[in-house]
């Protein structure tokens, strides 16, 4: 059976100033054992899932008993500081495919790279590299690599991997979203602006680390670690350019201003901007029942906080945010959102694990 974290029942609530209209308590509780820096998952079935580690496993959950399989199959990966096997997602059509982003090692530098697979029990078979960027480093940081779908086409985040200026650089993967056919191949439709590698769809980000499609309107939304401060949340269009790190509504860690300033013509401004920064990992736009309170707004975890804030919504705009859950399970990396409506989350810690919320 699973594991129940019974401390973090009301108390938990009262303190996270959470409310709610059911008759029933909301309860945490964690599934299986403990996960070692946990950093992706995504549903395979309404009861079971498949969870990374960043250190390069995965694991088959049953979301019921809480018991896991190891799969085998999965690629060395450069597990290192922010590297590692990271975001994972399973095709729509066909759950036998998945997708999963990792920092891929080439010699004594790595490079953000892409895989699909066929899943054949707890094997991992038919594996294909579809995407590697093409700014490998030996730099252990900024890898983005959160990965999601609209229709037929795949979009997957790069960091800068700690050179701010390749983001603005049109030949480089580094500090973009780039789209592809689920095949790995380049769509037609591509942005192909002047000098652009033909996989980019936008440019100018520093570490997107969630990612996630509107349902009321299919705008595509990303997150992305700022500096000091200046974390922001983007809408994200075909060809358009973000900024950084030209301007920032962040300053250096050592504090003085970072380029012109925090806005200009040429760039698109962010929808949401957290200062001080909240070091935002994973979103998830919430359309379940079981926790009406939520309705419509967006769910964002929060690294540095070890909480879970719900952002509000108006006209499809940020307007406020509360956190919750505050210190409960640590690092909050993942968020998603089960069949019925659930919560699950991701604690990225040595100790860490899969979360679920519900009532």
């Amino acid at each position: 059976m699973r594991k129940l974290i019974t401390a973090l029942t009301l108390s938990l609530i009262s303190t996270a100033t959470f409310t709610t209209s059911s008759l029933a308590e909301p309860v945490i509780e964690r599934i299986g054992k403990t996960l070692f820096h946990p950093w992706g998952m995504d549903f395979l079935s309404d009861t079971s899932m498949i969870v990374t580690e960043r250190r390069g496993k995965m694991f088959k959950i049953d979301l019921e008993s809480g018991t896991r399989d190891e799969l085998s199959g999965v690629p060395n990966v450069f597990s290192f500081r922010q590297g590692g096997m990271l975001d994972v997602m399973v095709s729509k059509e066909d759950p036998s495919v998945i997708y999963y982003c990792y920092s891929r090692p080439e010699g004594n530098t790595a490079s953000t790279a892409v895989d699909m697979a066929k899943l054949n029990g707890n094997n991992l078979t038919q594996t294909k590299t579809i995407f590697v960027a093409n700014n490998k480093s030996n730099a252990s940081i900024h890898f983005g690599c959160r990965l999601e779908t609209s229709g037929d086409k795949l979009f997957v985040t790069m960091g800068d991997r700690g050179s701010r200026f390749d983001a603005q650089d049109p030949k480089i993967h580094s500090g973009a979203v780039v789209r592809l056919n689920l095949d790995g191949t380049v769509p037609a439709d591509n942005p192909n602006l002047d000098g652009w590698e033909p996989e980019l769809y936008s440019k100018g980000h520093r570490n997107p680390q969630g990612m996630a499609l509107n349902p009321n309107n299919g705008e595509l939304w990303l997150h992305e670690h700022g500096p000091r401060g200046g974390d922001e949340i983007n809408v994200v269009k075909a060809g358009e350019n973000y900024g950084w790190p030209i301007v920032s509504h962040g300053e250096e860690y050592a504090g003085g201003k970072i380029g012109i300033g925090t806005s200009s013509p040429e760039f698109e401004d962010p929808i949401w901007t957290w200062i001080p920064s909240i070091a935002p990992s994973g979103m998830a736009f919430y359309q379940g029942d079981m926790f009406p309170e939520f309705k419509d707004k967006l769910l964002v975890g929060s690294l540095k906080f070890r909480s879970l804030y719900a952002v509000d919504l108006k006209g499809d705009r940020p307007v406020s945010e509360t956190p919750l859950l505050e210190n409960t399970i640590g690092r909050m990396r993942d968020v998603a959102i089960g069949p019925d409506g659930s919560i699950y989350l991701l604690s990225d810690q040595k100790d860490g694990g899969l979360y679920r919320l519900s009532q």
